[in-house]
């Protein structure tokens, strides 16, 4: 059963809003010493490693944050966020890395961890924008898979509310997707596999079930809204089995277990308006309403 450790969001750098960016580099330490401990089968980072602030300091943050992982025995694998991508290349993210950030799949123990590194640079004025290309290639490993997808992204695709969320209640399309996350929430209807997807980004711990299948975001490493004077802390591990198993560490934790098998049934497909609906409008009129 594979077992893996996530973190997100460390944003190391200086203090920003409600981030604690110059707490990084303690909390990393914490984290390492935690996956040595757990002994995960990979260590997955979706990405904003850094908050951007100009081109040379961008670049000497990403390195100290890619440090950060260095005392980490397992694989890694990681995703660029919106803020790696502000002055940085994927390239340049590439080169301090050391290894490709193009989209990737790895089989573990059954199931397929598909690394969806979609466009996060936010485009001015029109915010973030899924490439076709991005979604053609996601449409195909669904389409392929036989065995159980475990999908792993920067930006969340479930359209889940922000109510509530310090930075997307009032700014909810730079949240997500916004032109898109509903194409990409239909290609993975037509799974015949057991799915789960995961997500940073909106620095908070989510839950969100779309037409049977579960969607997690986990909480950024340094956040503060939630837990407020402290930074969560945050990080998760993940076991994928019969059961899917969430569990996220710090000050903002939670636990989740659901059945594997569950996500691949589909729900029945949501009414129109009801005024649009006309068996509706015609139980209104036969009661007089």
């Amino acid at each position: 059963m594979p077992r893996l450790c996530i973190v997100t969001d460390i944003h190391h750098g200086p203090d920003t809003f409600t981030k604690k960016g110059a707490a990084a580099p303690r909390l990393m330490e914490g984290f390492a010493g935690f996956c040595r401990a757990e002994a995960p089968d990979a260590v997955i980072d979706l990405g904003d490693r850094i908050s951007d602030s100009d081109p040379e300091t961008d670049r000497r943050l990403a390195r100290e944050a890619a440090a950060m992982f260095a005392p980490i025995a397992a694989p890694r694998l990681h995703v660029c966020g919106n803020h790696d991508r502000v002055h940085l290349s994927v390239e340049e993210n590439e080169e301090i890395l050391g290894q490709s950030l193009g989209h990737q799949t790895v089989d573990i123990d059954g199931w397929t961890l598909v690394l969806w590194r979609a466009e996060t640079r936010i485009a001015r004025g029109l915010g973030l924008v899924l490439r076709e290309c991005d979604l053609t290639w996601l449409a195909g490993v669904v389409a392929r898979a036989e065995g159980p997808l475990a999908v792993f992204s920067h930006v969340p695709v479930s359209g889940h509310g922000q109510a509530g969320n310090y930075y997307f209640q009032h700014n909810p399309d730079a949240s997500t997707y916004p032109n898109a996350a509903d194409r990409v929430r239909a290609v993975l209807a037509t799974a015949r596999v057991p799915l789960v997807w995961v997500a940073g980004h909106v620095h908070w711990n989510t839950l969100t079930v779309v037409n049977g299948q579960p969607h997690l975001t986990l909480q950024s490493l340094t956040e503060t809204f939630t837990t407020h004077p402290e930074p969560a802390g945050s990080y998760a591990v993940l076991d994928l089995g019969a059961d899917i198993a969430w569990t996220v560490h710090g000050r903002d934790g939670l636990h989740v277990r659901l059945r594997a098998a569950d996500s691949v049934a589909r729900w029945v497909a949501p009414l129109p308006r009801f005024e649009d609906h006309p068996e509706i409008r015609l139980w209104r009129q036969a009661a007089g309403r």
